[in-house]
């Protein structure tokens, strides 16, 4: 199979030459837009778009960067700009997508850092609701952004950040339950861990574990016991996590050479890059990528 380059848009998927204005919000309904492209949305970027997906029927097959997972309805599917995704509907899928420029988000938790970098940070899945925060409940909410977006009334931009702050903080509850059920515990080590990871989305590389922990204002072992409470892993295990997924998708999504790989993740020399992916996959680049040419 030829080596495609990732796809970004600023907009919509294939809404190409478009850059949405900083208070950009829209809503569709999800088989609107897939039925046009047989159920399957290629894996792709949007470099400043939020997205919000709630499945009401269905199933999706949901490409993550190099993992793929099935998800069954009724689920939500929640992917901050600059995640790659992608999706293989069934035909029979209903629902809805509310996509929104980063700044509208930002601007409505602007007060409130913990949210804002749970939800903006990473892509969570929620497939399990609660009787006060059932699908229904969030379908409303949902339902009351589009009356209001496609209506002209006063104080709509008012009244679109109420509910829109009232669906995301829905949505946050529903990930910290799902926490609490899995004994993950302690806010403020939580807030640190989310900045740690988007720290590792922003970084330059190289860049050591204690330069980490100098920008957040604490020791290597702090941040790494914060790591392990969260994760599971120490500070390098998720930085070289996230250094594997980056170079995994230009293998999967480019034609660029190892080489060039090597060069665009910051590696010293092409042999560092080759010798650090295979001590943490136990397959060389071109290993791991030689069965994707044979598709």
């Amino acid at each position: 199979m030829p080596q495609q380059a990732i796809t970004h848009f600023e907009g919509i998927y294939e809404e190409t030459n478009v850059r949405p204005s900083s208070n950009y919000i829209f809503s569709e309904l999800i088989e609107t837009r897939s039925r046009n492209f047989d159920w399957v949305i290629k894996p792709h970027v949007h470099s400043n778009l939020f997205q919000i997906f709630l499945l009401a029927t269905g199933e999706v097959q949901f490409q993550q960067s190099s993992q793929s997972q099935l998800l069954i309805a009724p689920c939500v599917m929640i992917i901050p700009a600059a995640n790659l995704h992608g999706f293989s509907y069934s035909p029979d899928v209903t629902g809805r997508i509310l996509s929104l420029s980063t700044s509208v988000i930002d601007g409505i938790f602007s007060d409130n850092s913990t949210i804002q970098l749970d939800l903006n940070t990473s892509i969570h899945t929620i497939e399990k609701f609660e009787e006060e925060i059932s699908f229904g409940i969030l379908m409303e909410q949902i339902e009351k952004i589009d009356r209001e977006l496609f209506g002209n009334r006063p104080e709509k931009k008012r009244m679109l950040d109420a509910h829109f702050s009232q669906l995301c903080i829905n949505l946050y509850r529903l990930l910290e339950i799902s926490r609490t059920s899995i004994n993950v515990s302690g806010n403020l080590n939580l807030t640190y861990f989310k900045k740690f990871q988007k720290s590792i989305k922003q970084s330059e590389y190289p860049k050591s574990i204690g330069d980490f922990a100098q920008e957040m204002g604490m020791s290597k072992v702090h941040l790494n016991r914060i790591c392990k409470d969260i994760a599971g892993k120490n500070a390098l295990q998720l930085v070289h996590e996230y250094i594997v997924e980056e170079a995994k998708k230009y293998l999967i999504y480019t034609s660029y050479s190892v080489a060039e790989i090597a060069y665009l993740l910051k590696f010293e020399y092409p042999n560092y890059f080759a010798k650090f992916f295979k001590k943490e996959t136990g397959l060389s680049p071109s290993e791991f990528r030689e069965p994707i040419k044979k598709i």
